[in-house]
């Protein structure tokens, strides 16, 4: 059965200021929240710093985790209210149908695959200078651009297509409505991967929050894909994607 947590996160905080600097620890903490072995627990996690001074961290689990870890070293552990919330999403799955529409929030790590960078780096470059069959690499998108027309084009394949947004009038009748879909923060990360320090030991993302309108086409497929994450990075704040019911239209 799976789970969606909402955690509070207390930025002040010294450990708080590790997890929040760092996707590869806050992925470890947020392992640590679940009764599993590591590599037998499904995670999904999105930072949602909607309020600097109040972050929340949002977590897609398997299995019902446990995050008094989290609110005792990173939170309000003696303060009132809710620290952490802890939702069956199986309800919100049940209503996924065809044609219904919601409001989405996704962070995820916009790549292409290319046999040739145009900058490689020094491992990159080894690699083609070796010649033969290789593997193709996988670049971050960097513009903002980019970024939107890799997600704008890929929509189909995770059971959804994003509607046309609601237009003033304003705009040109013979062109094509923008889609209901816009980016709201970009970020570049790189931090270190595992214990290794080397430049080429480091990872490098392009961590792009999305947000606006969806309809389903195919809820089997977008339910496939809320469970699994959409896009790379999984282990470090990408591809967690949040649906909120829309507002009645009068």
């Amino acid at each position: 059965m799976p789970y969606l947590s909402r955690i509070r996160i207390n930025p002040l905080r010294a450990e708080s200021r590790k997890l929040l600097a760092s996707p590869r620890a806050m992925h470890a903490a947020v392992q640590g929240g679940l009764p599993g072995l590591p590599e037998q627990a499904r995670t999904l996690w999105r930072l949602d710093p909607d309020n600097p001074h109040r972050p929340h961290l949002l977590v897609l689990t398997t299995d019902k985790p446990d995050w008094t870890h989290l609110v005792e070293q990173a939170g309000w552990p003696g303060a009132d209210g809710e620290h952490s919330a802890i939702r069956d999403y199986t309800p919100l799955l049940q209503q996924l149908a065809p044609g219904r529409s919601f409001a989405f929030r996704l962070t995820a790590n916009p790549v292409q695959n290319t046999t040739r960078p145009d900058k490689p780096t020094a491992s990159q470059q080894t690699r083609i200078d070796a010649g033969g069959r290789r593997r193709g690499f996988r670049l971050g998108h960097r513009t903002a651009e980019a970024q939107l027309n890799w997600f704008l084009t890929r929509t189909t394949r995770w059971g959804f297509d994003i509607p046309a947004a609601h237009l003033d009038g304003t705009h040109d009748t013979d062109a094509e409505p923008p889609r209901d879909a816009r980016i709201t923060t970009r970020h570049r990360r790189s931090f270190g991967k595992g214990q290794a320090t080397t430049k080429e030991a480091q990872v490098v993302m392009n961590s792009v929050t999305f947000e606006g309108r969806l309809r389903i086409t195919d809820p089997a497929l977008l339910t496939q894909h809320l469970l699994a994450g959409i896009g790379p990075s999984k282990a470090y704040g990408c591809g967690l994607l949040t649906l909120a019911p829309l507002p009645e239209r009068g």
